[in-house]
This record gives structure tokens, sequence and C-alpha cells, in this order.
């Protein structure tokens, strides 16, 4: 059927959003059988969850360096040796994220919540047993 141009789309509207990369980071204590997991916020979105510590891509910044700004700011560690792992696309209801993954085999300092966030080195077997937001699951199936 041919719409007429004075005929309104019948088809839904969806709002326009702008993807946000984000940087994230499973960190590995020196056994390789624990990771760093920190739990978000309540007052930020997804508040509440555990998630892998990282954050946003600066306009100009590449991943790598993003890693190490975050990481610094968020846990007070300074990244030795890190390698890209997966990118994972999300569609939130109200925002859409590229997570860009890392694994961080090597660093200097002791991982603390520097943003008053709690933080905890778990079990890779355990991550099951935390809530994480919806982006994170193929990260959590990759790894387990």
């Amino acid at each position: 059927m041919t719409m007429s141009p004075s005929m309104p789309s019948t088809e839904p509207k969806v709002p326009s959003v702008k993807e946000i990369h984000v940087v994230a980071a499973i960190i590995y204590n020196q056994n390789r059988d624990q990771v760093l997991i920190a739990r978000r916020p309540d007052h930020l979105h997804q508040g509440g969850l555990w998630e892998f510590p990282g954050g946003k891509v600066e306009s100009g910044e590449v991943p790598r360096d993003a890693l190490s700004r975050e990481l610094f700011e968020e846990l007070h560690i300074r990244v030795e040796s890190a390698e890209p792992f997966h990118q994972v696309s999300h569609r939130y209801p109200d925002k859409a994220v590229l997570l860009d993954f890392w694994e961080v085999y090597s660093f200097t300092g002791e991982p603390k919540g520097a943003e008053g966030q709690l933080v905890s080195w778990v079990p890779i077997l355990a991550l099951a047993d935390y809530p994480f937001p919806e982006a994170n699951l193929p990260i959590l199936k990759k790894i387990l």
C-alpha cells in the first residue's frame, strides 16, 4: 500500500539515541582465578548492580588510554598489561552503549573504590551469583 503525503505514518517512532562508548576491565588477580568487580552506586543508571570497572571513552581518546585513565580514577591502579577481549553493543530503553571489554593481567596499586563504590575480588565461577546489567551477560557467558 502506498501512503499519500497527507497520511501519517503508523510506524512507531524510535528515538535516536547516540551510542555511548564505554571501556570495561576484566581484572584478574595474580593466580587468574578471581576477577575484580564493582557495585554501581544506587543513583546511577543500572544502580545497585555489579559491573566490570571502567567508564566512558572521551572524545578523541583511544580505548586503551580510556581504560588506563578510568581504572586510575575509579580504583587507583595503574594498568601494566591489558588486551582487548570483546565488544558488546546493547540498547536499554533509555540509552545505547558500546561496551569495549579488556582483560587486565597486570597492574600496580591496591584496588579500592575511589568513588565510594564497593569492590570485591570474586572467584570466576561465582560471577553468576552476582546481578549484572543486561549488557554484561554476553561477557559473563564467555568468561564462565
